[in-house]
């Protein structure tokens, strides 16, 4: 079925919700890329996508081969069991590690010594009695580049993370707008960042995905921002469906985009930029005056904001408008 391992955990570790659960079967996929995932955050015109995300949501690839697996399982037995993928607060990577598939690394994120960083999990909670596998143990040493890569300074400490800081959090489940401060060091990321995993040493182990479903969709090869700026809400749904970018919703994958253009230094870009000031979506309106204020000329600026700052009626965008002036030239 393409999983990488099955192996137990004994009922008490974190993350066992389930309260007749005895063990815990735990699966990991590899989802590993064919190319440097860093090499998309040169590509300034070019919006960077988190490995895992250009494909086929895994939730749904995983819950599938999860359900078959499951159903073995009670069908051999008679055992009961319960599937989780990323579905319910279970504590998969700590869980991961206690049943010997990886170990957390200084980024927070499951470490496989034969897969690297490139890992989905799930878990299938049963009342069947099995024999635990060995815990992997900590192999990162004072290895500290996924702590040193980051763009934002998420990591205030080894194996702490700071996910208000994270561009992973901020691009997909920060559902308003993004701190100023932060919106440069996001560069060209616009779903996810995969750049402490990237780095790890650990990678020179890794393979690339055999699944089908995780290759590159359409929408992404290339991903041009000036074609992802002008997906409207059915363009959007259409080109992300059966994606997991598709649940952040067009107005929050807009806003990513346009911080992105602001961050590309291409001048080509305002245009696209300017026919976002009129979007009906603040987080939309707010980062295209952002955008702006990074890539137009002055004299172009200053026009734009004569005409336009005193009728927005969003505080936010405003706001934009008002901290956007250029410094003298």
């Amino acid at each position: 079925m393409g999983w990488l391992a099955t192996t137990a955990a004994r009922r008490g570790d974190p993350g066992v919700l389930w309260a007749a659960a005895r063990s815990i079967v735990v699966v990991g996929l590899n989802y590993g890329p064919d190319a440097d995932p860093l090499a998309a955050v040169g590509r300034r015109e070019e919006g960077a996508v988190s490995v895992y995300a250009q494909g086929r949501d895994y939730h749904d690839v995983i819950k599938g081969r999860l359900k078959t697996l499951a159903q073995a399982i009670a069908h051999r037995t008679g055992a009961a069991v319960k599937v989780f993928v990323d579905t319910a607060p279970v504590m998969e990577k700590p869980i991961a590690a206690l049943a010997g598939i990886g170990w957390q690394g200084k980024h927070t994120n499951l470490v496989s010594r034969d897969h690297g960083s490139w890992l989905f999990l799930g878990a299938v909670m049963t009342d069947l009695a099995l024999a635990p596998d060995a815990a992997e143990t900590d192999h990162c040493g004072e290895c500290r580049r996924c702590l040193d890569v980051c763009p934002t300074d998420a990591f205030p400490a080894p194996y702490r993370l700071d996910a208000r800081r994270c561009i992973s959090y901020l691009t997909i489940e920060h559902k308003g707008h993004i701190a100023p401060e932060l919106r440069a060091a996001m560069g060209n990321r616009i779903y996810g960042c995969d750049d402490c995993l990237a780095v790890c040493p650990w990678n020179k182990f890794a393979r690339p995905t055999r699944e089908a479903a995780f290759a590159t969709r359409a929408a992404l090869a290339p991903a041009r921002l000036a074609a992802l700026a002008a997906l409207d809400d059915a363009g959007f749904r259409a080109a992300f469906a059966g994606s997991p970018i598709k649940r952040i919703g067009r107005d929050r994958f807009l806003r990513n985009v346009l911080i992105a253009i602001g961050n590309s230094g291409a001048a080509a870009l305002v245009p696209v930029a300017a026919r976002h000031l009129d979007d009906p979506s603040p987080l939309v309106r707010a980062m295209a005056v952002w955008a702006l204020g990074r890539l137009a000329d002055r004299a172009a600026f200053e026009h734009l904001r004569a005409r336009r700052a005193p009728a927005e009626t969003d505080p936010a965008v405003a706001a934009e408008w008002d901290r956007a002036r250029l410094p003298p030239p």
